[in-house]
């Protein structure tokens, strides 16, 4: 039985009998989950984020403007031009 709702606590005994179902709400709703001992938190399950920014997200903003798309760039440069 998959839950829709949101959750943000359950027992250990519970989280045990159904670890995977709560892997997967975990990582389809974003939310993290406290898992407890005797009412008691004991660790929580999160979505993992990388703190390191991806390559596109590096190279944003780096170009500022650029008049002629079309023109090849440094034409005079390349070897196969020469």
């Amino acid at each position: 039985m998959v839950r829709t709702m949101k959750i943000n606590q359950v027992s250990k005994s519970e989280f045990k009998a159904k670890a995977l179902e709560f892997f997967r709400l975990v990582e389809t709703s974003g939310e993290s989950l406290v898992v407890t001992d005797h009412g008691r938190p004991v660790l929580e399950v999160r979505p993992y984020r990388s703190d390191q920014p991806s390559p596109l997200e590096l190279l944003r903003n780096s170009v500022i403007r650029y008049d002629e798309p079309t023109n090849p760039i440094a034409e005079d440069e390349w070897d196969a031009a020469k």
